[in-house]
């Protein structure tokens, strides 16, 4: 438990100090001469207020399971607490996300280099390992309901159901973003520029996912 939440303290902290650095190394006109002449960062200058805009997105949902994994180790102190055993499928999905994680970096390198091939493919199997993971977990909740650990059985039990509930929404609103950016490459409507800074956003929000999952999944395996 003290281990997943040093993890998101310095994921959170990471984040907020990048946000802090972008706000407050450069003074403002500076920033205003700097930003008329020069691209920054491998997102361009035309991306650098989405990139910021991302991360302290990624900073919220950070404090939000933060918050969430204080409250389940209060709770564990509690005498009517017992522990669940989680779905062995879980580490097939697991595998899964990371592969999905991989093909977004794979991906990602591809727009970089200008390699156009790459980026039908890599997005179409990122999204398609992605959606697989979500399904998997619907097929874990189904196993445990089938063998009689619903949500209310047990505190241990709630907390999971919320746990990766609160993880396959995320997915969720990523892969909604992932689907805009797959249909203008399928459809050939895909502008360079915007479509790599899809992509490369897309790629930092997939490994974000990742992290966060391997963490609540360390969790619920121990505990």
């Amino acid at each position: 438990m003290e281990i997943g939440l040093i993890v998101l303290a310095l994921m959170l902290a990471t984040l907020l100090g990048w946000l802090l650095k972008q706000s407050f190394n450069t003074q403002p006109w500076v920033a205003e001469k700097v930003g008329d002449t020069a691209h920054h960062g491998p997102l361009g200058d035309a991306g650098n207020s989405t990139l910021i805009a991302l991360i302290a997105f990624l900073a919220v949902v950070t404090s939000f399971f933060a918050l969430i994994l204080s409250a389940y180790a209060l709770r564990m102190e509690l005498g009517d607490w017992v522990p669940m055993t989680e779905p062995q499928l879980l580490w097939a999905n697991t595998g899964v996300l990371a592969l999905a994680s991989i093909a977004f970096q794979w991906t990602r390198n591809g727009a970089v280099a200008g390699n156009a091939a790459r980026l039908g493919p890599g997005l179409i199997a990122a999204g398609a390992l992605t959606t697989a993971f979500v399904v998997g977990q619907l097929v874990a909740w189904q196993q445990l309901q089938a063998g009689g650990q619903g949500i209310r059985v047990n505190p241990s039990n709630a907390f999971f159901y919320f746990l990766t509930g609160a993880h396959a929404v995320h997915i969720a609103g990523g892969l909604y973003v992932w689907a805009r950016a797959t249909f203008k490459v399928v459809l050939g409507r895909a502008e360079g520029a915007r479509l790599r800074r899809s992509i490369e956003l897309c790629t930092i929000y997939w490994h974000f996912l990742l992290i966060v999952w391997l963490v609540l999944f360390g969790l619920l395996l121990s505990t």
